[in-house]
C-alpha cells in the first residue's frame, strides 16, 4: 500500500521490509492491476448457490460444537 501511496521510494520501502525493490514493484503491479476486481460488484451472484453454502456451513458448524462438547467430555473424564 506505501507503494501504491507514492510516498517514498521503492528502494526506501523495500529497506524498511527487507524485501527486494523488483518485489515491491511486483507487488504494487499486481495490486493496480487487480483493483478493480476486488473492489468491483460481482453480478454472477447465485442466490440459491448462497443458501446452500449457507446451510452447508451451519451444518458443519453443528457438527464442529457436537465434536469440541464432546472432545471437553473426555478430557474433564480424564482429569486434563
Amino acid at each position: 500500500m506505501e507503494a501504491l501511496k507514492g510516498i517514498e521510494p521503492v528502494h526506501v520501502i523495500a529497506a524498511r521490509f527487507e524485501v527486494h525493490p523488483t518485489q515491491v514493484t511486483a507487488w504494487k503491479k499486481e495490486i493496480a492491476d487487480r483493483l478493480p476486481e476486488l473492489f468491483g460488484k460481482k453480478t454472477d451472484h447465485d442466490p440459491q448457490a448462497a443458501a446452500e453454502r449457507e446451510k452447508e456451513l451451519y451444518r458443519k458448524i453443528g457438527q464442529l460444537q457436537v465434536e469440541n462438547d464432546w472432545a471437553k467430555k473426555k478430557v474433564a473424564e480424564l482429569g486434563l
